[in-house]
């Protein structure tokens, strides 16, 4: 039984280290008992909580097992593109500490895990055509087969932004449409290795977010923009469009690929999971009302909009022009109803008025396109308090209004939210006291107030299944590197990834013990 402040199985605390951590855990358990207004009985039946990560965040192993190098290997080597200089080659570990991970979601009370399949790990593209790497299937078998031992449902995505770098060196990955059938093969293997058991699929995470900030404005892998100074190549008017728009055949194919030869003997399910800020009106005008909906639909509208209507939002056309790309009639027959499910990644607000300012940072395409103004402050008062990262203000109630959108929108999808979380900072040049990283008491707050917008969001009518935070580990934050700190679990990137639970995993602990009949819980005693 694992009780607070001792070392997790397989590891041994150092010198005068347990001690601290014992000390730590007494003021983890106060903060849980300060908490107690929300319990997931006031959740529908059935209902899903859980924890997620992504492939190249958390996995490292960069060469282990046959795995090839992908686009972020690559950007994470080119000088400068990453905060701290680091990348993920080793990460936390997972790929060697997976059982121990495991251990450690079932003793939080874990209904599921939500994890990304690196694409780089299944399918070698040395030869002359892709291959099937057998290690790369037998580490995703491995740890299926560990969640499902211990109670815990895998769900899966398919690509959270670790494209091959083979494939982008070719023909530079998804602006050419030779992806779509290169991502329905990867698919279709997934499908037939793990779907026997992983019934929950998610083909792509956040496209918006690897369109724009990889192919728009140059901060992701591959790093493409319109400016020269930061890119030899890219086009920030275009690509963004074209990515997504693969992304959607993509998906779409992917779709008819699971739902033609797999679901009739798995019966699993497949959607995406999609980011979007939820955009409050600034004043009551009817300009920055249309502003804010203009705000969400180049977001949410821009993916679920082909899928459920047919075409891009109107609006999107309309500002976009020629440079948004045209669906066939056979595409828009492949996307129609191609979701069983929407997954909703949300972290922050902000407030919308009309038209743009010349002097913003986001007057650059492909932002510009949607003519707005964004802000953090009315009338003198913020939206909410930020976290560490500039773009991330605490909005709890813009969750729950995000949702009760997409339900009036789209007629009542079941909806998973698949990604909601904070971070702290920490870096190497103001390194904070572990006693302060671990006692994180603004997560517990952050998470019991959005938990509660969601709830309220559901008895409003919404169709929403689960709930997974962002994230289990603190790991590898893409451009930010190492210096911001997302985990529900502290990792010690210096002594060989320990994880250390933080006060945040003890709320979360309690909270999902409640009505789980035969687990202990990671604060039993």
């Amino acid at each position: 039984m694992y009780k607070p402040g001792e070392a997790m199985e397989g590891q041994e605390a150092q010198s005068g280290e347990l001690d601290e951590l014992v000390v730590v855990s007494k003021y983890q358990q106060k903060a849980m008992e300060l908490t107690t207004s929300l319990h997931r009985t006031h959740f529908p039946d059935g209902f899903v909580f859980g924890a997620a990560t992504a492939s190249y965040q958390v996995e490292g192993a960069y060469k282990d097992g046959g795995r090839e190098m992908s686009i972020w290997d690559t950007f994470c080597r080119t000088p400068g593109k990453v905060l701290d200089g680091s990348n993920g080659d080793v990460a936390d570990d997972q790929y060697h500490k997976y059982l121990e991970d495991i251990d450690l979601m079932r003793k939080m009370n874990l209904d599921a895990y939500r994890f990304s399949i690196s694409w780089s790990r299944i399918l070698s593209y040395r030869g002359s055509k892709p291959e099937v790497n057998k290690e790369g299937i037998a580490y995703y078998n491995n740890l299926i087969d560990g969640l499902l031992k211990k109670g815990i449902t895998p769900y899966a995505t398919l690509y959270h932004w670790d494209l091959p770098q083979a494939l982008y060196d070719e023909y530079r990955g998804w602006i050419d449409r030779r992806i779509v059938k290169d991502f329905a093969d990867y698919a279709e293997v997934c499908f037939s290795a793990f779907g026997d058991r992983v019934k929950h699929w998610m083909t792509f995470n956040e496209p918006q977010q690897f369109s724009i900030l990889g192919h728009g404005i140059g901060f992701h892998a591959p790093g493409r923009c319109s400016d020269r100074k930061l890119s030899a190549e890219g086009d920030s008017a275009t690509e963004p469009y074209l990515v997504v728009h693969h992304v959607l055949l993509a998906h779409a194919t992917a779709y008819e690929v699971y739902k033609s030869k797999f679901k009739p003997t798995q019966g699993g399910t497949l959607g995406m999971a999609l980011d979007c800020e939820w955009g409050e009106p600034l004043t009551n005008s009817g300009a920055d009302k249309e502003a804010a909906e203009r705000h969400v639909l180049f977001q949410m509208g821009w993916l679920l909009d082909p899928i459920y209507f047919g075409d891009y939002p109107a609006v999107m056309r309309k500002n976009v022009g020629d440079r948004l790309p045209v669906f066939t009639r056979d595409e828009i027959a492949l996307l129609n109803g191609s979701v069983d499910f929407v997954g909703v990644n949300h972290y922050s607000s902000r407030f919308i008025s009309d038209g743009f300012d010349p002097q913003s940072p986001l007057n650059i395409y492909p932002y510009c396109d949607r003519q707005v103004q964004l802000s953090v402050l009315r009338n003198g008062s913020f939206i909410g308090s930020r976290a560490a990262s500039e773009w991330l203000y605490i909005v709890p109630w813009g969750l729950g209004k995000l949702l009760t959108w997409i339900t009036k929108r789209y007629n009542r999808p079941q909806m998973f939210v698949t990604e909601n979380g904070m971070d702290d900072h920490d870096d190497d040049a103001k390194p904070r006291p572990l006693q302060d990283m671990l006692g994180d008491t603004s997560r517990i707050a952050f998470y019991e107030s959005y938990l509660t917008s969601v709830l309220q969001a559901i008895r409003d009518g919404a169709d929403v299944r689960g709930y997974f935070a962002w994230s289990l580990l603190d790991n590898f934050e893409w451009a930010m590197g190492y210096s911001k700190r997302f985990g529900l679990v502290y990792v010690d990137y210096k002594n060989k990834q320990k994880r250390y639970p933080k006060a945040s995993a003890f709320w979360y602990t309690q909270f999902l013990s409640q009505d789980c009949d035969n687990r202990t819980g990671l604060a039993a005693s």
